[in-house]
């Protein structure tokens, strides 16, 4: 969710505020910047909006050579310059900034913290009052009042903390938020994200849950809050900065649906090959084999990608598959088979209901996997193996380029696996082929755009409500493409498996209503069109996405043939392109969607 970007030894003004522009799609509703520059001279700006208020607010003589920054996303408190971070304590010694909840601050400001002024209403300014407290009371230097303090603080945290009697170190620590060092030449970078500060190294260092820090420009320490020296060794991240860029678009969204072709072909290249024989780690394929049931957990657009994911393993594999929400089953864990495996969709690795869910796994000694986009993440270093997607940065809020490759990745893993049990359909399946397919196909598709932005026009941009509908497959991207239209143009969106229109949810159908129907199922896309008349005749305007052997005249968009097992590949395509017309043409900011945010890393 929030956006940290700390620096030591290096100027950190522009560094900071660039850093935290490159993490604006996470979501935020507001700002603020701490600078030191050794000379005694510091400075606190905060404001309320986008980054770009921020710098309206700083003046030329604001510099420093160690800063925290941070873009917040409210929990506790309201969007106010008050609630936004950096915080700071009662004496103005400590300035703090922090990702994450403290689930006991009430009891620690009722039980340490009376007669302290509090400043605004955050679980944050908690901390930092504790803190300082701890060092006033039992005369300690900053690093060792702030790992006492963290023996008394229960939730989730990356925290940056800055002692202005010792205002060359940075002091962090991490719990279940994400958080990376960044190492330079005679300067240190601490970031949420190592995405926003590509431009300055490339070299990090992955802290771990529990770790303690105490950085400068040429030195770093990581420990434990007992004081326990760890070793956390640097690695290089070998990702393009540019890749993260807009280029000519407008919007980050659309850069990422016309990218989803590339993404294909690149998955092709990493997981197929010379030969063409599909490649998955070994172990992963053993692991898999002997399991009896597989349980895929993830939230939002990854669980839909789970549920064509569930079909086409059990398909190729012939193992059932059970797909559940992570915020569920992290409290309301499902029964189990005998002999499990878990599957963890994410496009960060930072999702916290899943992590909640994997530490479950891990307890109980269950094999796991995850599938995401990011290196190094958290999901990925728990799990006990790991599957990249490889679609490189994802920036805009609304998932496009991730979704796809998630089943695509999960295709490779049927693939793999079903080959591994001996099963004729794996074995006959020419993958390879079916990838190249949809990577022509959505080609295709984004070339062909400006219908879709004719349809968003006609029917959406107007609409209060819309729906989708489809069965089988369908159905799954009918989910997913309600959510996209939903939360970038604001159009209450539901998607639904057809037939369940007449069940009760047709009462909703009135004259112009938007219903979209995905018609892909060959066991099914008479009935479905049948499903159409139903809506047709009670007045919606219906907009219907066929796969070229259903297609009928006057269908709006007809798909390029594939493999039915790969449609949500395409199907999914012009779902994203209207959502993207429905909210750009409506004049909203389709990058970053009002209350939403790209890692939800808090539960």
């Amino acid at each position: 969710m929030c956006g940290i970007v700390g620096v030591v030894g290096k100027p950190a003004r522009d560094i900071i505020l660039n850093g935290l522009t490159n993490l604006e799609y996470r979501g935020y509703d507001s700002a603020g910047i701490y600078l030191n520059d050794l000379n005694g001279n510091e400075y606190l700006t905060k404001a309320v909006g986008r980054i770009s208020n921020l710098k309206e607010k700083l003046t030329p003589d604001e510099q420093g050579l160690v800063g925290i920054g941070h873009t917040r996303w409210a929990t506790h408190g309201k969007p106010t310059v008050d609630n936004a971070h950096p915080h700071f304590d009662e004496t103005k010694r400590f300035y703090l900034v922090h990702n994450g909840v403290i689930e006991n601050y009430a009891e620690l400001k009722e039980k340490y913290l009376q007669g302290v002024k509090f400043h605004s209403n955050t679980d944050t300014e908690v901390v930092v009052q504790l803190i300082s407290k701890i060092a006033r009371e039992k005369n300690l230097d900053g690093f060792s009042a702030f790992k006492e303090a963290l023996k008394l603080v229960k939730g989730s945290y990356a925290f940056l903390l800055v002692d202005d009697t010792e205002p060359e170190h940075v002091f962090i620590a991490k719990n279940k938020s994400p958080m990376m060092l960044g190492l330079g030449d005679g300067f240190n970078i601490i970031a949420s994200d190592a995405i926003s500060v590509l431009d300055q190294t490339k070299t990090f260092v992955d802290l771990q849950d529990g770790d303690v820090g105490d950085i400068t420009k040429d030195s770093y320490t990581i420990e434990t809050v007992d004081g326990k020296k760890v070793e956390r060794k640097p690695h290089v991240l070998d990702i393009d900065p540019n890749a993260a860029s807009k280029g000519t678009y407008e919007f980050y969204m659309l850069k990422e649906i016309d990218e989803q072709p590339s993404v294909m072909r690149k998955i092709s290249q990493t997981y197929f090959d010379e030969n063409d024989d599909v490649k998955v780690d070994p172990k992963i394929i053993d692991s898999i084999s002997k399991a009896d049931r597989i349980y895929i957990y993830a939230a939002g657009t990854s669980y839909h990608a789970g549920l064509v994911g569930k079909t086409m393993l059990e398909h190729y594999t012939g193992i059932p598959t059970e797909v559940g929400l992570a915020s569920e089953a992290g409290y309301h864990f499902p029964m189990m088979s005998k002999n499990p495996f878990f599957i963890f969709l994410t496009q960060s690795g930072e999702t916290a209901d899943s992590r909640v869910v994997l530490k479950e796994v891990n307890k109980r000694n269950i094999p796991s996997l995850t599938i995401t986009n990011v290196e190094g993440s958290t999901l990925s270093r728990e799990a006990d193996y790991t599957m990249l997607l490889e679609a490189g940065p994802e920036i805009a809020v609304a998932s496009t380029k991730a979704y796809t490759a998630q089943i695509a990745v999960q295709a490779v893993l049927a693939k793999a696996l079903g080959e591994a049990l001996n099963k004729a359909e794996a074995k006959d399946w020419n993958l390879k082929h079916d990838l190249a397919i949809a990577a022509e196909g959505m080609q295709q598709l984004v070339d062909s755009k400006e219908s879709l932005k004719e349809i968003a026009d006609k029917y959406l941009i107007k609409s209060r409500n819309a729906f989708y509908i489809g069965r089988g497959i369908d159905y799954a991207v009918a989910l997913e493409g309600a959510l996209k239209l939903k939360e970038v143009s604001y159009i209450q969106t539901e998607g639904f498996a057809a037939a369940e229109l007449k069940h009760g949810t047709i009462s909703l159908i009135e004259k112009d209503t938007p219903v979209i129907a995905l018609i892909n199922d060959p066991a099914t896309a008479d009935l479905t069109r049948g499903n159409i008349q139903e809506v047709v005749s009670r007045g919606a305007n219906v907009v219907t996405i066929a796969g070229k052997d259903f297609a009928r005249e006057g269908d709006n968009v007809v798909l390029p043939e594939i493999n039915y097992y790969m449609s949500a590949l395409l199907t999914v395509v012009p779902a994203q392109l209207l959502a993207y017309y429905a909210s750009k043409d409506k004049g909203l900011d389709v990058d970053k969607p009002r209350n939403l945010a790209k890692s939800v890393t808090v539960e």
